[in-house]
């Protein structure tokens, strides 16, 4: 219900919550085990071979078609990567944005998670390989991502999607475009249906107390995050586009399903952002995944408790577009 809101997190400091779920520990000591070097220490062209080298696979939902295609951009072509059900039943069409600090990340590393987003949701996906930072620092990558969504939506009848129900969703630095997005469109008056915020990035000050307790150990790192930013925004200063609980008027957004992990740096802003949007009136159903770390949507094959997590929060966004498309 709008106005509503109530966090788990909110009265306690973790200790009555639930400790790192054990095959998520396995991979954090398998990460560790292995060694090299942090994300922070090295070059974006470093980080970025690391990231295609752990993710590029997917062995999920593979009875969908996927299809490359280029669509316009504010600087050239953007290439999307369409996912499509077998039928030709109109469903909703959910545009998604990798996540990856701004810097890192493609539509290869995320295809288990766009799989599982059209699967889940029921919809055609389009994710987005939008431009990366440094070479291309803020808004080019909210730029890319404001023009693919716009090309959905007048494009979702010709994708096998329903043109009266368009969403938004992205992971981590994806569900901050994926906001920053659902606020660029309301003021130019582009309807969206939705908005999938799954741990996402939301406050450039890197200074919640998230941000301490989960700061080294839980695959992203503060140190990272703050690298990432660092990247991401160059000379520029945060604003309300790129650090969104900035954002001073957050009324008449799209309804919002927030997902936080509770052992990652951006647990507590996920919470906040939540939270001011529930303020503002908007319909917001915050899921918060106790014993998860941050990315644990793309580690489903490998730890069931982020299965169950997973199904949990794409149930509850299926159940949304569901309501947008009875209404429309």
């Amino acid at each position: 219900m709008p106005g509503v809101f109530s966090s788990a997190y909110a009265p306690t400091v973790n200790a009555n919550l639930a400790p790192v779920d054990p095959q998520a520990q396995r991979l954090l000591d398998m990460i560790s085990a292995a060694g090299g070097a942090k994300t922070s220490t090295g070059t974006p062209q470093e980080a970025r071979a690391a990231y295609e080298l752990m993710l590029s696979h997917s062995a999920v939902a593979a009875s969908l078609s996927a299809e490359d295609l280029q669509i316009p951009g504010p600087a050239g072509e953007i290439p999307v990567r369409v996912y499509r059900h077998a039928d030709s039943k109109p469903r909703p069409t959910v545009v998604f944005f990798h996540g990856g600090g701004w810097v890192i990340g493609s539509v290869h590393t995320h295809d288990s998670q766009a799989r599982l987003l059209a699967e889940g949701a029921e919809a055609v996906v389009v994710s987005v390989d939008y431009r990366l930072a440094p070479e291309h620092p803020f808004p080019a990558a909210l730029d890319d991502c404001t023009a693919a969504t716009r090309w959905a939506l007048g494009h979702a009848a010709t994708l096998g999607g329903s043109p009266a129900v368009v969403a938004v969703a992205g992971d981590s630095a994806g569900g901050n475009l994926a906001a920053a997005v659902a606020l660029r469109l309301r003021e130019s008056g582009a309807g969206l249906a939705a908005q999938l915020l799954i741990y996402p990035v939301t406050d450039a000050s890197c200074a919640t107390r998230s941000y301490a307790e989960n700061a080294e150990g839980y695959f992203l790192e503060a140190a990272t995050m703050r690298w990432f930013w660092s990247h991401y925004l160059g000379d520029a200063a945060a604003t309300a586009e790129s650090s969104v609980i900035e954002a001073t008027d957050l009324r008449g957004l799209p309804p919002a399903i927030v997902v936080t992990a509770q052992y990652d740096p951006l647990r507590d802003e996920g919470v906040a952002y939540a939270k001011r949007l529930s303020e503002a009136g908007v319909d917001v159903t915050l899921v918060q995944c106790d014993g998860l770390i941050h990315g644990f949507f793309g580690m489903t094959e490998y730890v069931d408790l982020a299965a169950t997590e997973s199904t949990r929060f794409l149930e509850a966004f299926r159940e949304t577009l569901a309501a947008a498309s009875d209404s429309g």
